[in-house]
């Protein structure tokens, strides 16, 4: 992959699991959201982060420009034999990566009543497909550098 091309590779791969986030939206289940507007605090496997409300909008909105910029940039590229779309298979699996970060951390930070049953099936299940999604673009990219 040329140098030039490295900002967009790496815009992508932030901006997925962030929009992917935004996408999903808030996991907290609707028993449990009536119980903490009676005022019984929720239990939290990872507490959400917020910036607030501006906050959260702004990074959203910066996340999905730099995620269509950067898609729009690697596609061009590729059409003009800039990128070798070989590379293709080691972003491909790079965003499926951030696909599931973004969805496991919706999960993990899902407000509950008691256990978060989902988190800990996220990390059993989530941790090994990242592990593997990583270690495909890892092998890819050290073939396409020989």
């Amino acid at each position: 992959m040329r140098r030039g091309l490295a900002g967009p590779a790496v815009g992508l791969l932030l901006g997925t699991p962030v929009v992917t986030a935004w996408l999903v939206g808030d996991l907290t289940g609707g028993a449990a959201r009536r119980l903490a507007a009676e005022g019984e605090p929720l239990d939290y496997a990872v507490k959400p982060v917020s910036l607030g409300a501006v906050g959260d909008r702004v990074l959203v909105v910066v996340a999905g420009v730099l995620l269509v910029v950067s898609l729009v940039l690697l596609i061009r590229a590729t059409a003009t034999r800039t990128l070798d779309p070989r590379w293709w298979s080691v972003l491909v699996p790079l965003v499926l990566a951030g696909v599931v970060l973004g969805l496991a951390w919706r999960i993990v930070t899902a407000g509950a009543i008691g256990a978060n049953i989902g988190a800990g099936l996220v990390v059993l299940g989530g941790g090994p497909v990242l592990l593997i999604l990583l270690a495909v673009a890892a092998v890819q990219a050290f073939r396409l550098r020989r």
